[in-house]
């Protein structure tokens, strides 16, 4: 343990104060004249706003924010297709982030039906307007996997909870009859 050392630049010498002028913190010791923080123990608690009414009490604070649980759906353009993908091409999440017309942050994204396309296009496991299913079948193109939207797959999963509640009730009064 003798040889256990801070890292160098981590440790300061404490500063002497109060030793005269020359210094640069003589006389009143950097605390300035007079005053609460001039005093000892003086000075205010974390929040503090000099009796103005503080930030934590101005801002509602009440009820419950889905912010944090919300669900960014990226929409992309029939036009962007268009310009990106050769004919032929399978689009898919992970093409679309290839090819740069997503961040790779990017969970979830939505085919719009703005604009033309021409070209023949798989679209596999994206979620698609029907206006846009309608062109690019239109196009020669096919869509696979895009069944469900965004919105359906919240409602598949609520369905999902509200099924496993009703089998719990169910296996409850069994055991009551019993």
């Amino acid at each position: 343990m003798d040889f256990l050392k801070p890292p160098e630049g981590t440790r300061h010498a404490k500063r002497v104060v109060g030793r005269g002028r020359g210094s640069g913190r003589g006389k009143t010791s950097g605390k300035g004249h007079k005053g609460q923080n001039a005093r000892s123990g003086g000075s205010v608690r974390p929040g503090f706003e000099g009796g103005q009414m503080p930030i934590y009490r101005r801002v509602a604070r009440r009820g419950f924010s889905n912010y944090p649980f919300k669900r960014e759906v990226v929409p992309v353009n029939l036009s962007t297709l268009q310009r990106v993908f050769k004919s032929g091409d399978t689009v898919s999440l992970e093409t679309l982030k290839e090819h740069g017309v997503l961040k790779k942050s990017v969970k979830d994204a939505k085919i719009l039906a703005v604009g033309e396309i021409k070209k023949k296009l798989t679209v596999k496991d994206l979620p698609i307007s029907a206006g846009a299913r309608a062109k690019i079948e239109a196009a020669g193109g096919t869509v696979s996997g895009a069944e469900q939207t965004v919105a359906d797959k919240t409602a598949a999963d609520e369905t999902v909870v509200e099924a496993t509640v009703d089998e719990t009730a169910t296996t409850s009064d069994a055991d009551d009859k019993e």
